[in-house]
Protein backbone atom coordinates (compact mmCIF):
# COMPACT_ATOMS: atom_id res chain seq x y z
CA UNK A 1 0.00 0.00 0.00
CA UNK A 2 3.04 2.77 0.88
CA UNK A 3 4.67 1.36 -2.53
CA UNK A 4 1.61 2.03 -4.44
CA UNK A 5 1.08 5.34 -2.89
CA UNK A 6 5.00 6.67 -3.21
CA UNK A 7 4.73 5.54 -6.92
CA UNK A 8 1.93 7.84 -7.27
CA UNK A 9 2.66 10.48 -5.92
CA UNK A 10 6.28 10.15 -7.71
CA UNK A 11 4.18 10.50 -11.34
CA UNK A 12 2.12 13.06 -9.74
CA UNK A 13 5.55 15.06 -8.90
CA UNK A 14 6.89 14.07 -12.48
CA UNK A 15 3.59 15.25 -14.10
CA UNK A 16 4.51 18.79 -12.19
CA UNK A 17 7.50 19.40 -13.13
CA UNK A 18 6.98 18.39 -17.39
CA UNK A 19 3.67 20.68 -17.46
CA UNK A 20 6.07 23.19 -15.51
CA UNK A 21 8.91 22.98 -18.39
CA UNK A 22 6.19 23.28 -21.46
CA UNK A 23 7.26 23.92 -24.79
CA UNK A 24 6.14 27.40 -24.66
CA UNK A 25 8.36 28.48 -21.08
CA UNK A 26 11.77 27.15 -23.00
CA UNK A 27 13.86 28.76 -24.66
CA UNK A 28 17.57 28.57 -25.87
CA UNK A 29 20.71 31.27 -26.88
CA UNK A 30 24.01 30.49 -28.56
CA UNK A 31 25.90 31.96 -25.81
CA UNK A 32 29.10 31.70 -27.78
CA UNK A 33 27.10 33.77 -30.46
CA UNK A 34 26.34 36.25 -28.17
CA UNK A 35 29.78 36.78 -26.50
CA UNK A 36 31.27 36.87 -29.41
CA UNK A 37 28.59 39.15 -32.17
CA UNK A 38 27.48 41.48 -29.37
CA UNK A 39 29.40 45.07 -29.77
CA UNK A 40 31.31 44.70 -26.19
CA UNK A 41 32.04 41.35 -26.89
CA UNK A 42 33.41 41.56 -30.32
CA UNK A 43 35.34 45.13 -29.19
CA UNK A 44 36.97 43.27 -26.72
CA UNK A 45 37.94 40.53 -28.67
CA UNK A 46 39.44 42.97 -31.43
CA UNK A 47 41.29 44.98 -28.64
CA UNK A 48 42.62 41.83 -26.98
CA UNK A 49 43.89 40.02 -30.11
CA UNK A 50 45.59 43.46 -31.42
CA UNK A 51 47.53 43.81 -28.13
CA UNK A 52 48.01 39.79 -28.46
CA UNK A 53 49.32 40.10 -31.84
CA UNK A 54 51.94 43.46 -30.66
CA UNK A 55 53.18 41.66 -28.01
CA UNK A 56 53.78 38.46 -30.08
CA UNK A 57 55.63 40.66 -32.65
CA UNK A 58 57.85 41.98 -30.01
CA UNK A 59 58.41 38.28 -28.63
CA UNK A 60 59.00 37.18 -32.15
CA UNK A 61 61.60 40.03 -33.03
CA UNK A 62 63.54 39.41 -29.26
CA UNK A 63 63.73 35.79 -30.15
CA UNK A 64 65.10 36.17 -33.62
CA UNK A 65 67.58 38.61 -31.84
CA UNK A 66 68.65 35.94 -29.36
CA UNK A 67 68.95 33.17 -32.58
CA UNK A 68 71.32 35.81 -34.08
CA UNK A 69 73.38 35.91 -31.01
CA UNK A 70 73.73 32.67 -30.52
CA UNK A 71 74.52 32.22 -34.44
CA UNK A 72 77.54 34.80 -33.69
CA UNK A 73 78.80 33.54 -30.51
CA UNK A 74 78.93 30.03 -32.11
CA UNK A 75 81.11 31.83 -35.18
CA UNK A 76 83.41 33.09 -33.08
CA UNK A 77 83.95 30.65 -30.73
CA UNK A 78 87.48 30.30 -31.34
CA UNK A 79 88.66 33.35 -30.97
CA UNK A 80 87.79 33.49 -27.11
CA UNK A 81 89.47 31.99 -24.40
CA UNK A 82 87.39 28.30 -23.16
CA UNK A 83 86.65 30.91 -19.91
CA UNK A 84 85.40 33.49 -21.76
CA UNK A 85 82.96 31.43 -23.69
CA UNK A 86 81.36 29.74 -21.20
CA UNK A 87 80.92 33.46 -19.58
CA UNK A 88 79.63 34.68 -22.86
CA UNK A 89 77.04 31.26 -23.51
CA UNK A 90 76.29 31.41 -19.38
CA UNK A 91 75.41 35.06 -20.03
CA UNK A 92 73.06 34.26 -23.61
CA UNK A 93 71.69 31.06 -21.15
CA UNK A 94 70.54 33.95 -18.62
CA UNK A 95 68.92 36.46 -21.53
CA UNK A 96 67.09 33.03 -23.13
CA UNK A 97 65.75 31.99 -19.73
CA UNK A 98 64.21 35.34 -18.61
CA UNK A 99 62.92 35.86 -21.84
CA UNK A 100 61.06 32.71 -21.58
CA UNK A 101 59.64 33.93 -18.28
CA UNK A 102 58.30 37.07 -19.74
CA UNK A 103 56.82 35.30 -22.20
CA UNK A 104 55.22 32.99 -20.22
CA UNK A 105 53.98 35.88 -18.22
CA UNK A 106 52.85 37.70 -20.91
CA UNK A 107 51.10 34.71 -22.00
CA UNK A 108 49.45 33.72 -18.78
CA UNK A 109 47.96 37.91 -18.51
CA UNK A 110 46.79 37.70 -21.91
CA UNK A 111 44.29 34.69 -20.88
CA UNK A 112 43.77 36.11 -17.26
CA UNK A 113 42.40 39.28 -19.69
CA UNK A 114 40.86 37.06 -21.81
CA UNK A 115 38.67 35.67 -19.04
CA UNK A 116 37.83 38.28 -17.39
CA UNK A 117 36.15 40.16 -20.28
CA UNK A 118 34.10 37.04 -20.49
CA UNK A 119 33.30 37.14 -17.12
CA UNK A 120 32.27 40.39 -16.99
CA UNK A 121 29.98 40.34 -20.32
CA UNK A 122 28.41 37.30 -18.73
CA UNK A 123 27.93 39.62 -15.52
CA UNK A 124 26.21 41.83 -17.57
CA UNK A 125 24.31 38.97 -19.67
CA UNK A 126 22.76 37.60 -16.26
CA UNK A 127 20.26 40.40 -15.37
CA UNK A 128 19.17 41.45 -19.05
CA UNK A 129 18.36 37.41 -19.41
CA UNK A 130 16.76 38.07 -16.26
CA UNK A 131 14.45 41.05 -17.27
CA UNK A 132 13.80 39.31 -20.29
CA UNK A 133 12.75 35.84 -18.69
CA UNK A 134 10.24 37.87 -16.21
CA UNK A 135 8.41 40.52 -18.94
CA UNK A 136 7.92 37.25 -20.94
CA UNK A 137 6.79 34.33 -18.72
CA UNK A 138 9.47 32.18 -19.42
CA UNK A 139 10.91 29.56 -17.11
CA UNK A 140 14.14 28.55 -18.59
CA UNK A 141 16.93 30.09 -21.14
CA UNK A 142 19.70 26.84 -22.05
CA UNK A 143 22.70 27.47 -23.78
CA UNK A 144 21.90 26.04 -27.42
CA UNK A 145 25.30 23.43 -27.10
CA UNK A 146 23.26 21.61 -24.50
CA UNK A 147 20.40 20.79 -26.88
CA UNK A 148 20.32 18.16 -29.94
CA UNK A 149 17.58 19.39 -31.52
CA UNK A 150 15.06 22.60 -31.17
CA UNK A 151 12.95 24.58 -33.26
CA UNK A 152 14.42 27.88 -34.48
CA UNK A 153 11.38 29.31 -33.33
CA UNK A 154 12.45 29.42 -29.89
CA UNK A 155 15.79 30.67 -30.42
CA UNK A 156 16.39 33.79 -28.52
CA UNK A 157 20.02 34.50 -29.77
CA UNK A 158 19.46 37.92 -31.79
CA UNK A 159 16.58 39.08 -29.45
CA UNK A 160 19.31 38.74 -26.69
CA UNK A 161 22.51 40.47 -28.70
CA UNK A 162 20.12 43.34 -29.09
CA UNK A 163 19.33 43.85 -25.58
CA UNK A 164 22.78 43.33 -25.00
CA UNK A 165 23.98 45.92 -27.16
CA UNK A 166 21.64 48.77 -26.04
CA UNK A 167 22.91 48.02 -22.44
CA UNK A 168 26.95 47.39 -22.57
CA UNK A 169 29.17 49.51 -25.40
CA UNK A 170 32.04 48.38 -24.64
CA UNK A 171 34.21 45.80 -21.62
CA UNK A 172 36.69 47.70 -19.59
CA UNK A 173 39.99 46.03 -20.15
CA UNK A 174 42.14 45.77 -17.15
Amino acid sequence: MIRKLAIILLLFQLTNIFSLASANDVYFINLKKVLNESKAGSGAQEKLLKEFENQDKKFKDEGNALKKQETELIAQKKTFSAEEYKKKVSALRKKNVDFQKRRRTASSDFVKKKNNARNELLKSLNPILQKYMNENNIMMIMNEKNIILANSKIDLTNIIIDLLNKELKSIKLN
